[in-house]
C-alpha cells in the first residue's frame, strides 16, 4: 500500500510537490506530523512563524487553512485548533515509526531475517538525506525532522547488524561506508563496519578501519574508542582463520606461501576508456626490468585512479601474487603488519619495531615477483617502506599527490575523461540505449559533471536507479550549482565526500586557503590574489597547476566540483564570500590600476604627465616615477609588462567583477569593470566588455554613486561605437550626461563628438542606399555638430589644464577637418605625456590625412612608425589596423603585392582575435590586390571564403564592395561568380 503523504524528504501529497508557497508547505507539514490528532492554533502559528508571529498571525493562518482545503481534504476545526483527518499509515513518517516498532518485535521474536526485511521496507520509504528538506521551518525541524533522522540511523544500524547475523557482511559495506563517512563520530556505526569488513574477508580494511576512527575520535574529540570498538578491533586481531590455509611454517619461524595471493578488490564491469595510460602500464609491466618498477597514479579526487589501478592490476599475471593496502592517512608500520600476514608471516612472528618490519618485508619480497598496490597514498614517507624489493616487481601507487619525491618512480597524471570517454562511461552505467536516445542530454550531463569518472559513475547509477528519468530530467537537476554536489550522492559514493577525504587531510592553514579560494569563480588564478603558496593544494590534489602564463606567472586550476565544494566550506565555516573578497578587493584594485595606467598614462582628467614604474604592481610597494615621452626601452619595456599581465588575468578579473557584485561588494565592482576596458578595447574583447559594463552599471546604481555610472556608461559607448552602433552610443552618453559636470562632462562631451563623426562616415558609405541630397545634407549636420563638441570639449580641457583630454581633442578635430596641424598637434601632446598608443593612433590618422591627399611616401612613413610603437608594445590588434591602412596606402601607389601582403597579414590577426568586421575588410583589401597582380583564382578563392560572412555583417558598404569585386573578377575570367 503506498502512502498519500510524504515527510521523510522533501514534502509530498499524493505522489507529487504540495501546492501552494512555503508557508502553506510548512502549515501542511505541522498537520501532517500530527496526522488524527488536534493541533493548537498556537503551535500552528508558531511552527509557520518559526516562534516569530505577527500580530496579523491568527487571522493570515485561517487564510492558509482555506487555501490549503482546496488541495487537500480532511482538515477539521476543532476547539482552539485544526485536525487532519487522515489515516495515520496515509502519512510515510507515522508509517515508517510503525515499521520499525513492528520490526523490532518480529526481532525480539528471533525471525532474524523477517525483522531485517522489515527495517529495510520502513527505511524504503525516505526518499532524501533529511525528513522537511523543503520546508521552511526550524521549530518542525527541530521537534520532528531530527527525532526521525535519529530514528532512521538506529533503524539502518540494527537492520545491518541482522543482516551481519545473516552472513551479509559483504554486501553491506559499501553502505557502511556511507554511513561512518556522514557520521565520522558515530562508533556503533565503525563497529559495524569493522565486523562487516572481518566477515568479508578484508581483515587488513577492517583493522584500518578501526585505526580511523580511533584517529578521528583522539582528534575531534580527545577521546579513546569506547568498549565496543576496542572488542571489535580485537576481535580481527585474535582471528586466525581468514589466513590459515595461506601459509605453513619454515624453519625459522617464517611464513612461506603455499599459493600466490591475490588481494586485488574487484574489478568493475563498465570501466571506459583510459587506454593510454592502461597501455602504459601494461608496457611497463612487460619489460621485465632487473629492478624492481614503482609506477604511481596521480590526479584530482574522483579522477577514477583505484579504478585504472585495479583495472590495469587484474589484466597483469606476475607469478607470485597480488597485494592490495588501502593507505589514506594510516601509518607506514600498520600496512605493512598486513601485508606480512598477507604473504604468510604469523601474528607471532611479526616485529613490534617499525624497521625490523620493513627490514623482514623487504626480506620477505626480495626473491618474489609481485604486484603491489598501493591505494590512496598520502605521501612518500609512507610509501617508502612499502616498496617490495624484488627484481621485476611492480608497485602501482594512486596518490592525490605526484609524489615527485619517490626516488626511481615513474608517474602518470591521469586528467579528466575525453567527450567519448565519458559519454561511454555514462552510458555503461545508466544504460547505452537511454544515452543513445538522448544525446545532447548526454553531452550535458557529461559537462555538468565535469568530465569526472566519479562524478558520471553517480549521474549513472541515479538513472540507473530511476528507469523513469529521463536524461534531460537528470541534467535540470545537476544544473542548479546550489544542489549539483548533493544530486552527485548514490549509496557510498558521493563526489562530496571524496572531496572531503583530502579536505580533511590538509592542516587548518591549507583549510582556509581551500575555503578562501572558494570565493572565487574564475577557472584559474595566481598565488597573487590571496599571496600565499598554493602548491600544498597541488600536493593534496585539489589543485592543479596550469603553467605559467604570457606574464611568466604560474597559474592554478580546479575541477569545477572542487570549486563548488570550497564554496560551500567557505558559508558553512566562514559565513559566506564576502569576507574573503572584502579582504583582497583592495589588492586587485590596485594593480588592475596600475596595469590600467599603462595602457592610459596620464589618465584624462588627472592631468598626470608621469606614468608609474614598478617594483611590482601593489598598493605597498616603493612607487618610482619616470617622465614620460623618450620612448625608452624601460618604459616600453614596463608598458608591454603591465599589458600581459592584464592579458594574462583578464578571465580572472572579469569573473572577480560578478564575485564582488554577488558578494554586495558594490564599489570594488563597478570600479574593477570600468578599469578594464581599456584592455578589452584593445584586445576587442567585446564580450567581455559587455558583461563587464553591465554587471558595474548595476553595482554603481546599486551603490548610489552616479560619478561611477557615468564612468561606466562612457565606457559602454565606446563599446557600441566599436561595434558600429551610433545610435546606442549617443543614447548611452546622453543618459551620462545629467550624472557629472565639469571635465567629465566635457569628456562626454568629446564622445558625443566622435559619434557623430562615426555616423556621418557611416553616412557617406551608404549614400548609394537612399537619394543623395537628403543623404548629404544629414551628413553635413552631423560633421557639424561633432566639430561643435569638439570644440566645446577642447575649450574645457584648455581651461582646466587637461593635456590628455586636449590631446585627443585636437587629434578628433584634426581627423575631422583633415587638418594636418591639427593633428601635429595632437601627436606632440601625446608625446609630451608619453602616451605612446596615443601618439600611435595619431600617427595613423595623419597617414589617412596623407593618403586622401596622394602624399603616399609622407602616409607610407606615419604608418611605419606606427607600426613601430604597435611592435615595441606588443599591440597585435592596433597593429594590425595599421597593416590594413598600409594595405591601402601600397594599393593607391601601385604596389599591389606589397598591399597583399599587408593585407594578408592583418586578416590573418584580425581572424585570430575574432574581429569580424575588420576581417571583412582585410579580405577584401587582398582580393583587390589580388584582382591587381592578375592572380584570379586566388583573388576569387579569397572572395568565395568570405561570402557569408560578408552577408552575416549586415555592413551594407561591404557588402557592396564584395558585390562590385565578385563582378570584376567574373569580367576578367569572362564569367559570372
Amino acid at each position: 500500500m503506498s502512502v498519500r503523504f510524504g515527510v521523510l524528504g522533501p514534502l509530498r501529497v499524493d505522489g507529487g510537490p504540495p501546492p501552494g508557497p512555503a508557508k502553506h508547505r510548512t502549515l501542511l507539514a505541522a498537520l501532517l506530523l500530527s496526522a488524527r490528532e488536534q493541533v493548537p492554533v498556537e503551535r500552528l502559528m508558531s511552527a509557520v512563524w518559526d516562534d516569530r508571529p505577527p500580530a496579523s498571525a491568527e487571522s493570515v493562518l485561517r487564510v492558509y487553512i482555506s487555501a490549503l482545503r482546496k488541495a487537500v481534504g480532511g482538515i477539521r476545526t476543532v476547539p482552539g485548533g485544526y485536525l487532519l483527518d487522515v489515516e495515520r499509515d496515509d502519512v510515510d513518517c507515522h508509517r515508517f515509526e510503525r515499521l520499525v516498532a513492528q520490526a523490532r518485535r518480529v526481532r525480539e521474536a528471533g525471525r532474524v531475517a523477517e525483522a531485517a526485511d522489515g527495517f529495510r521496507a520502513a527505511l524504503g520509504l525516505w526518499r532524501g538525506p533529511g525528513a522537511l528538506a523543503d520546508v521552511e521551518s526550524s521549530v518542525l525541524r527541530r521537534a520532528y525532522g531530527v527525532p526521525l533522522e535519529e530514528l532512521r540511523l538506529t533503524a539502518l544500524e540494527e537492520r545491518i547488524e541482522l543482516d551481519l547475523r545473516l552472513g551479509r557482511g559483504a554486501e553491506v559495506v559499501g553502505e557502511l561506508r556511507a554511513l561512518v563517512g556522514a557520521h565520522p563520530l558515530r562508533e556503533r556505526a565503525w563497529v559495524r563496519l569493522i565486523e562487516a569488513l572481518h566477515q568479508a574477508g578484508r581483515r587488513s580494511e577492517a583493522l584500518g578501519a578501526y585505526q580511523d576512527v580511533r584517529r578521528t575520535l583522539v582528534e575531534e574529540l580527545g577521546l579513546e574508542p569506547g568498549a565496543e570498538l576496542v572488542a571489535a578491533h580485537r576481535h580481527v586481531l585474535d582471528d586466525q582463520s581468514g589466513a590459515a590455509h595461506r601459509h605453513t611454517l619454515n624453519d625459522s619461524g617464517v611464513g612461506a606461501v603455499v599459493e600466490p595471493v591475490n588481494e586485488l578488490p574487484p574489478d568493475i564491469s563498465d570501466f571506459a576508456g583510459r587506454r593510454s595510460v592502461l597501455d602504459w602500464i601494461a608496457r611497463t609491466a612487460a619489460e621485465r626490468a632487473q629492478a624492481p618498477v614503482h609506477l604511481v597514479l596521480h590526479g584530482p579526487p574522483g579522477c577514477g585512479k583505484s579504478a585504472v589501478a585495479v583495472h590495469a592490476a587484474t589484466a597483469l599475471d606476475l607469478p607470485d601474487g597480488r597485494l592490495y593496502a588501502a593507505l589514506g592517512t594510516r601509518p607506514p608500520g600498520a600496512v605493512l603488519e598486513d601485508l606480512l600476514r598477507s604473504l604468510g608471516c604469523p601474528d607471532g612472528a611479526v616485529p613490534p619495531a617499525l624497521d625490523d618490519r620493513v627490514r623482514l618485508y623487504r626480506s620477505m619480497t626480495a626473491r618474489r615477483r609481485l604486484l603491489v598496490l598501493l591505494d590512496d597514498a598520502a605521501d612518500e614517507s609512507q610509501v617508502r617502506p612499502l616498496l617490495p624489493t624484488g627484481p621485476g616487481s611492480l608497485t602501482l601507487v594512486t596518490s592525490r599527490s605526484p609524489l615527485a619525491g619517490l626516488e626511481a618512480a615513474r608517474a602518470y597524471e591521469l586528467g579528466l575523461l575525453g567527450e567519448d570517454e565519458a559519454v561511454a562511461l555514462l552510458g555503461g552505467v545508466a544504460g547505452a540505449d537511454r544515452v543513445r536516445a538522448e544525446p545532447e542530454a548526454a553531452l550535458n550531463i557529461v559537462r555538468l559533471c565535469g568530465h569526472l569518472p566519479l562524478a558520471l559513475r553517480i549521474a549513472g547509477s541515479r538513472l540507473a536507479r530511476k528507469p523513469g528519468w529521463t536524461l534531460g530530467h537528470l541534467a535540470g537537476r545537476l544544473g542548479d550549482e546550489r544542489r549539483r554536489l548533493d544530486e552527485l550522492s548514490a549509496g557510498d559514493l558521493a563526489v562530496r565526500g571524496s572531496l572531503a577525504l583530502g579536505y580533511r587531510g590538509l592542516p587548518e592553514p591549507e583549510r582556509r586557503l581551500l575555503r578562501g579560494l572558494g570565493a572565487l569563480s574564475a577557472p584559474d588564478f595566481a598565488p597573487w590574489v590571496l599571496g600565499a603558496d598554493l602548491e600544498p593544494l597541488v600536493e593534496a590534489g585539489l589543485l592543479q597547476s596550469r603553467g605559467l602564463d604570457e606574464a611568466g606567472q604560474e597559474r592554478y586550476g580546479w575541477h569545477d566540483l572542487t570549486r563548488l565544494y570550497a564554496a560551500e566550506r567557505l558559508a558553512e565555516e566562514d559565513g559566506g564570500a564576502r569576507g574573503v573578497l572584502g579582504a583582497v578587493a583592495g589588492e586587485i584594485l590596485e594593480r588592475t590600476r596600475h596595469a590600467r595606467e599603462a595602457l592610459l598614462p596620464a589618465e584624462p582628467g588627472t592631468g598626470r604627465t608621469q606614468a608609474l614604474l614598478p617594483g611590482e604592481p601593489g598598493p605597498s610597494r616603493n612607487q618610482a616615477f619616470l617622465p614620460l615621452g623618450a620612448g625608452s626601452g624601460l618604459e616600453t619595456g614596463w608598458l608591454r609588462r603591465e599589458a600581459r599581465w592584464l592579458s594574462a588575468e583578464r578571465r580572472f578579473l572579469v569573473a572577480v567583477v560578478e564575485d564582488f557584485y554577488r558578494a554586495g561588494l558594490y564599489e570594488p565592482a563597478w570600479r574593477l569593470a570600468f578599469y578594464l576596458t581599456p584592455l578589452f578595447e584593445l584586445g576587442a574583447h567585446h564580450d567581455d566588455w559587455h558583461a563587464t559594463t553591465a554587471t558595474g552599471l548595476d553595482a554603481a546604481r546599486a551603490a548610489g554613486h552616479r560619478h561611477g555610472e557615468a564612468l561606466l556608461l562612457r565606457g559602454l559607448a565606446d563599446l557600441h561605437r566599436a561595434e558600429g552602433r551610433t545610435d546606442a552610443a549617443a543614447a548611452a552618453l546622453r543618459a551620462a550626461q545629467p550624472l557629472v559636470e565639469g571635465l567629465e562632462l566635457a569628456r562626454i562631451t568629446l564622445r558625443l563628438g566622435l559619434v557623430q563623426a562615426r555616423a556621418a562616415a557611416d553616412e557617406a558609405s551608404r549614400a548609394s542606399q537612399g537619394p543623395e541630397r537628403v543623404v548629404g545634407a544629414r551628413r553635413v549636420a552631423r560633421v557639424r555638430e561633432a566639430e561643435r563638441a569638439f570644440v566645446r570639449a577642447l575649450r574645457v580641457f584648455e581651461e582646466a589644464g587637461d593635456r590628455r583630454g586636449r590631446a585627443d581633442a585636437l587629434r578628433a578635430l584634426g581627423s575631422l577637418r583633415e587638418d594636418e596641424a591639427a593633428l601635429n598637434a595632437g601627436l606632440a601632446a601625446y608625446q609630451e605625456l608619453g602616451d605612446l598608443r596615443g601618439e600611435a593612433e595619431a600617427l595613423l590618422d595623419l597617414a589617412r590625412l596623407h593618403l586622401a591627399a596622394g602624399r603616399h611616401a609622407q602616409a607610407r612613413d606615419c604608418v611605419r612608425r606606427r607600426l613601430g610603437v604597435n611592435r615595441r608594445l606588443g599591440d597585435r590588434l592596433p597593429e594590425a589596423v595599421a597593416l590594413l591602412v598600409l594595405a591601402g596606402i601600397e594599393e593607391a601607389a601601385g604596389a599591389p603585392g606589397r598591399a597583399a601582403e599587408a593585407a594578408r597579414a592583418a586578416l590573418e590577426t584580425f581572424t585570430a582575435y575574432g574581429d569580424r568586421r575588420s576581417a571583412a575588410r582585410a579580405r577584401l583589401a587582398l582580393v583587390r590586390a589580388r584582382l591587381e597582380l592578375g592572380d584570379l583564382d586566388e583573388a576569387v578563392e579569397t572572395l568565395m571564403r568570405g561570402m557569408e560572412e560578408f552577408d552575416g555583417l549586415g555592413e551594407e558598404d561591404v557588402k557592396a564592395e564584395a558585390d562590385r569585386l565578385a563582378r570584376e573578377a567574373g569580367r576578367r575570367r569572362g564569367q559570372r561568380i
